[in-house]
């Protein structure tokens, strides 16, 4: 998957799944802040990345990503 796909991808399952705006995701933009996530919805999201995505994330490496460009990122590296 080409990274501009893999980031409308990212962008529009978030945007649906939290209900915010495709708009206020941007790759400067922190994560928890952005979709407002506890540490509850926090599961749930990475659960929803891992599921559509096919990847695993460890707990470790959930702390380096930050922003939706590290996101970004580290999914364009896992595939």
């Amino acid at each position: 998957m080409e990274k501009n796909e893999l980031i409308a991808k990212v962008n529009s399952v978030l945007a649906e799944e939290f209900e915010v705006e495709e708009s206020v995701i941007t790759a400067e933009a922190n994560i928890k802040q952005t979709l407002q996530l506890d540490s509850l919805s926090l599961v749930d999201m990475v659960a929803l990345i891992e599921s559509e995505f096919g990847v695993k994330i460890p707990a470790g490496d959930l702390a380096k990503v930050q922003t939706f460009g590290a996101l970004y990122d580290y999914l364009a590296e896992r595939q």
